[in-house]
């Protein structure tokens, strides 16, 4: 037996205990005749002790042992002398009687500490010691839990989890579909799913009812710290359900998490349109946990000799709380923020809301008290804010100033990540124009349903029919996002028509489904989580890397092991490619 005990499960009531542990050497402390060893493994620390005086080939063999190294020790629980309150064993400690190295190590390129020395490459290079650390290692433990807690709340709701195929037919919507060749079928390819969306809704069709997976999605697009290659969706799928159902199962999970895993109690599901997240806050996925709204600013602005603004198609503002106080140095420097590439604002102009009632701004030369006392109004600025004013063509300018709204709520300590401020957002478009196609997209996907309100639109004003869509955004970032499905061939054939298929071309990519469709669909519909992010946010941060075992970098790569890579021109040959 390599262990009676783990390392984190000692404690004073084992004192006098003889014990076996075994695992990693953590940290290693000298002193005088004494030789102090933190052994380490998934569950904690405990203190090992060696003394010179009564075993000194013992311990000169403990001092010996390099960082890392795997041990196992026999020894007696003793109380500690000089306790530690930062361990969970800090009142015991290990007299070693015996030391067996199982594997000696390495010196680790990077500290294995919470405030390590390793950079982020560094560390996805050695994912496995990353790992060690407790930040890393608690995070995946916590994953788990996120994870472990959703099953056990759908399975009581009568939810059933079913596995789909990951090898399916490539489709041309949605995202880069990555593509698999397939040997026995030379010259024809699978593709990776982006999400189990038809197969979840061949589901309903089967009559499952309540469906769920825990799933892998692959998507080839561009990455970003919150957005990798290869992810993980709670995907769910319900039949004979409304919109208003779905909200009430999911805000029930949300709550359910929240409670369980953070304590926090959250009853305030707020709901808001499309339109209206865009107007107020300039995005979709809006952070309500702060202020600082949107003012819109026209006909404020556009009624004096200022170009800028009279060329505008929108002239939009925020109110920073206290941003008066700022020099005029870091005013500068804000405006050469919202400059930058990634935001891509033409300048900011900016008025100061003196404490005396009196307003001093950039355009002082156009505007008088007056005017500038509307934009305060319309921002809800008081004395002491700053009026940040941005315009330009809608939509651009709409999310210039979202990113300086979260920049600016992000720098006055606004985005707490102890806080939780839920939102659905609903009726979103259901299509949108692609300039570089000159067609519509699906703004979601094919088989979201239209508002029934908005059907006779379809063939007349396509942009402005809505969808039985929501998302469920949490602290500023999307969530989760469904819609009610059709359920009907007719209405589906009608909406592969204004995506631009062909009936060829529809029935080619998505017969089985229409076909399924006449065979008794019932009326359904979803949503799936992102299961990285969520657990990210849950956990107080918003990048999803130290949420994954084994993530990506930037370029989509796997550095641990170095991946992807060349194929063996043998392998080709049985798959009928040819490079060259």
């Amino acid at each position: 037996m390599y262990r009676t005990q783990n390392c984190g499960e000692l404690r004073l009531a084992h004192v006098g205990k003889e014990v076996s542990l075994a695992g990693w050497m953590h940290k290693s402390r000298d002193l005088g005749g004494m030789t102090f060893i933190d052994l380490r493994d998934r569950y904690g620390k405990t203190q090992l002790v060696f003394n010179m005086e009564t075993d000194k080939e013992l311990c000169g063999s403990a001092r010996k042992l390099g960082r890392e190294s795997v041990v196992q020790v026999q020894g007696i629980v003793r109380e500690r002398s000089s306790k530690n309150n930062q361990m969970l064993t800090g009142d015991i400690e290990i007299e070693v009687k015996e030391l067996k190295v199982l594997n000696s190590a390495k010196t680790p390129p990077f500290t294995l500490e919470d405030d390590t020395d390793g950079g982020e490459e560094l560390r996805m290079k050695y994912r496995y010691l990353d790992i060690r650390r407790d930040k890393v290692k608690n995070n995946l433990i916590f994953r788990h839990q996120v994870a472990l807690e959703v099953r056990k709340y759908l399975s009581d709701l009568d939810f059933i989890e079913v596995e789909t195929p990951y090898l399916i037919k490539s489709t041309p919507e949605g995202a880069r579909d990555f593509i698999v060749p397939s040997r026995m079928n030379q010259g024809m390819f699978y593709a990776l799913p982006q999400s189990p969306q038809t197969f979840k809704q061949l589901l309903m069709v089967a009559g499952m009812d309540k469906y769920f997976q825990i799933v892998k999605c692959f998507r080839d697009e561009d990455l970003r710290a919150d957005r990798q290659p290869e992810f993980t969706q709670i995907d769910c799928e319900m039949s004979f359900i409304e919109q208003e159902d779905i909200l009430n199962v999911f805000e029930g999970l949300t709550r359910h998490l929240l409670k369980t895993l953070k304590g926090a109690d959250v009853e305030d599901f707020p709901r808001m349109t499309y339109d209206e997240a865009m107007k107020r806050f300039g995005n979709d996925k809006p952070d309500i946990r702060f202020g600082m709204e949107f003012g819109e600013l026209n006909d404020v602005t556009q009624h004096k000799d200022f170009g800028v603004f009279n060329s505008a198609e929108l002239v939009v503002g925020i109110a920073v709380p206290a941003g008066n106080q700022y020099s005029r140095k870091e005013i500068d420097q804000l405006i050469d923020w919202v400059k930058r590439p990634q935001i891509g604002a033409l300048g900011m102009v900016y008025v100061r809301c003196n404490d005396d009632g009196t307003y001093k701004s950039s355009v002082d030369k156009f505007y008088d008290q007056d005017d500038l006392a509307q934009w305060a109004e319309r921002t809800g600025a008081k004395p002491g804010d700053l009026i940040c004013v941005l315009s330009g063509v809608k939509n651009k300018v709409r999310a210039q100033l979202s990113a300086l709204r979260m920049e600016m709520g992000e720098r006055l300590g606004l985005r707490k990540p102890d806080e939780f401020a839920p939102l659905w957002v609903l009726d979103f478009p259901l299509l949108e124009w692609d300039e570089e196609t000159e067609r519509y997209h699906a703004m979601h996907h094919p088989f979201t349903s239209p508002k029934t309100e908005d059907m006779a639109k379809l063939d007349t004003d396509p942009g402005a029919v809505r969808a039985n869509a929501y998302d469920l955004v949490l602290n500023g970032n999307e969530i989760g996002g469904g819609s009610i499905r059709i359920h009907d061939k007719q209405m589906q054939a009608l909406m592969f028509k204004h995506l631009g298929f062909t009936p060829e071309e529809a029935k080619d990519q998505f017969g089985f489904l229409m076909d399924a469709f006449e065979y008794g669909a019932p009326p359904h519909g979803g949503l799936a989580f992102g299961l990285d992010r969520l657990v990210a946010i849950l956990g107080g941060q918003e990048s999803i890397r130290d949420f994954i075992a084994f993530p990506k970098n930037n370029a989509g790569r796997d550095v641990m092991i170095d991946s992807p890579s060349l194929i063996n021109p043998e392998q080709l040959k049985e798959l009928g490619i040819d490079l060259k």
